[in-house]
């Protein structure tokens, strides 16, 4: 009897039982590739036939120690991984092509060699050459770390059975070819086998794995999202190439908070930590102008201060643009619509252009009154005052909500020489010596105090 055929797409990883040119889950074309059905072995048959070993049983209140953690020396990275590199961890590296994913791991892996781990370097794309020219430019060529070039897994699973690294980079995982599957190289199937083995490795021989994995045009991963689930820790390296800072954030990590991030920048040398991202966003605002508002968000546990600048202009076209940058262009709509229905103050017939200056992604609700002030400044044509900070979350009815850890925000700014503050009412309301907060109830409180309207 002929086995059943299995199609799958390689972006989303929907199953069909027939091939058709666009997935139905996703929407993408050509996308659906053949796979091979596992085989109906005798134990694939009924698992309750042989019996299995009793899995030992625990309680919560067992007490176990911490797991120990190497540093790496870029404490950037470190403050990412939630305190340094945990052994028989599996951690995944997305990000833009040319983003700066290789020259971020070869620092780190000649950095962890330089403490002590015995660190091997897998490269799937380029030729040992290229590697090693990449590690001269960033003065890394005398650095313990070992150096392979190869995509076939089994090989690299030998060769890593023998030589028991402590810490083993694969750059990158859609390059790996598992010869057991039968797919190309960067299907679903070889992507999501490939994971499998390598984080079964990291388990079983105690050995730290960092897998890199090229995203797609959304920003996503590519390949099965099961990948995401197998790992422990899944960060994405952003930024813009028309910027040169560079941010690496944590969006699951099983030994430390989510959502923290590292900022780098891009330098002649490599990438060199900043250890003061607000400071370095900021760096290159000048004069107060209509447009501009300083935000003071939270990422993860570390407080940032970033800059908002909005432009509104009358639009020639029968629809109005909407264009955001480091934003979610949803909530913008939803400001621009509770400024309209509670304040009073239309938008419509107006070109609105947001961006987040310095290339930073922004998705914190606290930004909504940010937003709405860089928004209110640049159709009133009236700057807000440079030594002021705004943040605060707007509901539809136009009433203002407290954001979370208001103290080491207005800490920040005061940090920064900030003498002003405008935030919610309500809330633990923290208080910082020097700095005069301003509460404000609703929107329409704020624009009346802001902008002498309402």
């Amino acid at each position: 009897m002929a086995k059943p055929k299995s199609f799958t797409c390689s972006f989303c990883g929907a199953s069909f039982s027939k091939w058709s040119g666009r997935c139905e889950s996703c929407g993408d074309w050509n996308t659906i590739v053949e796979e091979a059905p596992l085989s109906a072995g005798p134990a694939s048959k009924s698992l309750g036939a042989r019996r299995g070993s009793t899995v030992p049983l625990t309680d919560l209140s067992t007490e176990e120690t911490p797991p120990p953690r190497t540093l790496s020396g870029v404490a950037e990275l470190d403050r990412v991984l939630g305190g340094g590199l945990v052994p028989a961890s599996a951690i995944l590296v997305g990000g833009d092509p040319g983003i700066g994913k290789s020259t971020l791991l070869l620092q780190a892996a000649a950095r962890f060699a330089r403490n002590g781990l015995k660190t091997i370097y897998v490269s799937g794309e380029e030729a040992s050459a290229q590697v090693r020219m990449r590690a001269q430019r960033l003065g890394l060529a005398e650095s313990p770390v070992k150096l392979a070039a190869e995509t076939n897994l089994r090989d690299i699973l030998t060769t890593l059975e023998a030589e028991k690294p402590e810490l083993v980079i694969i750059d990158s995982i859609q390059t790996m070819w598992a010869d057991n599957v039968d797919s190309a190289p960067g299907s679903v199937s070889q992507v999501r086998a490939a994971a499998h083995e390598l984080t079964t490795f990291a388990k079983r021989r105690n050995v730290s794995v960092i897998l890199v994995g090229h995203v797609t045009k959304e920003g996503q991963i590519a390949g099965p999202r099961v990948v995401e689930h197998m790992v422990d820790t899944v960060l994405y390296f952003e930024g813009e190439r028309g910027h040169q800072f560079r941010i690496l954030r944590a969006v699951k990590n099983r030994f430390g908070p989510a959502d923290e991030i590292g900022v780098f920048e891009m330098t002649g040398r490599g990438l060199a930590e900043v250890t003061n991202p607000s400071a370095l966003f900021l760096s290159e605002r000048g004069q107060p102008t209509p447009g501009s508002a300083v935000f003071a968000g939270i990422e993860g546990t570390r407080p940032v201060l970033v800059e908002l600048q909005a432009l509104v202009a009358p639009t020639p076209h029968s629809q109005p643009r909407r264009t955001v940058v480091g934003w979610d262009g949803g909530r913008l709509a939803m400001i621009l619509a509770v400024l309209e229905a509670r304040c009073g103050i239309p938008f419509a017939g107006l070109d609105v252009y947001l961006n987040v200056a310095g290339g930073m992604k922004i998705s914190e609700p606290a930004a909504d009154l940010a937003v709405a002030a860089a928004l209110l400044s640049a159709r009133e044509d009236a700057a807000l005052p440079a030594d002021t900070v705004v943040f605060g979350e707007i509901s539809l009815s136009g009433a203002l909500r407290p954001a979370p850890q208001t103290e080491n925000r207005l800490k920040e700014a005061q940090k920064l020489g900030f003498t002003a503050a405008i935030a919610p009412a309500g809330g633990k309301s923290g208080t910082v010596a020097g700095l005069a907060v301003t509460r404000a109830t609703d929107l329409t409180g704020f624009v009346g105090e802001v902008f002498g309207a309402g």
